[in-house]
């Protein structure tokens, strides 16, 4: 692997994990955090803050742009310390809704996610569980939506 592919695949690899965690609930993300072994000693960099961010939608999906609404959000950032106090991962948390502690969450297991020394473990423990919650999630929802599908068609009269 090139050093110009490297960057893209380490952003695209925390884009899915960070939307993995964005997607978890408060209690999966309590529940992670409460089962690791040794929790690291962090600050807040930026506390949870909540706010209204413009979502954009698109005009059969690839059109016109339009502004759909606002929405709630809360973000959070943390910076990882080690044993002297010194600062050394970074980790950034935004989440649909009102709930700070969760965006602290998910920014304290992103900052968790880029230390290669605990990357794997993360994932394993916590980004794998939560994915795999959220696939079943969403194949019974489209299982409920399939169920009750109506396939209209147009009959051409032949005049």
């Amino acid at each position: 692997m090139n050093s110009r592919s490297q960057p893209q695949a380490d952003t695209q690899a925390r884009q899915r994990w960070l939307a993995t965690l964005a997607k978890a609930t408060l209690d999966q993300l309590e529940a992670a955090w409460a089962a690791l072994d040794q929790k690291p000693a962090y600050r807040a960099l930026r506390p949870g803050e909540t706010g209204l961010v413009m979502v954009r939608g698109r005009v059969g999906g690839s059109g016109q742009p339009f502004n759909l609404g606002e929405m709630t959000m809360t973000r959070a950032a943390v910076q990882l310390l080690d044993a002297d106090g010194v600062v050394t991962w970074t980790g950034f948390g935004h989440v649909a809704g009102r709930s700070a502690r969760r965006a602290e969450l998910v920014a304290l297991f992103d900052a968790l996610m880029q230390d290669p020394a605990r990357q794997n473990a993360i994932e394993r423990a916590v980004v794998a569980p939560l994915a795999a919650r959220q696939e079943v999630a969403r194949e019974t929802q489209a299982a409920k939506v399939t169920a009750s599908k109506v396939d209209f068609f147009t009959m051409v009269r032949g005049e």
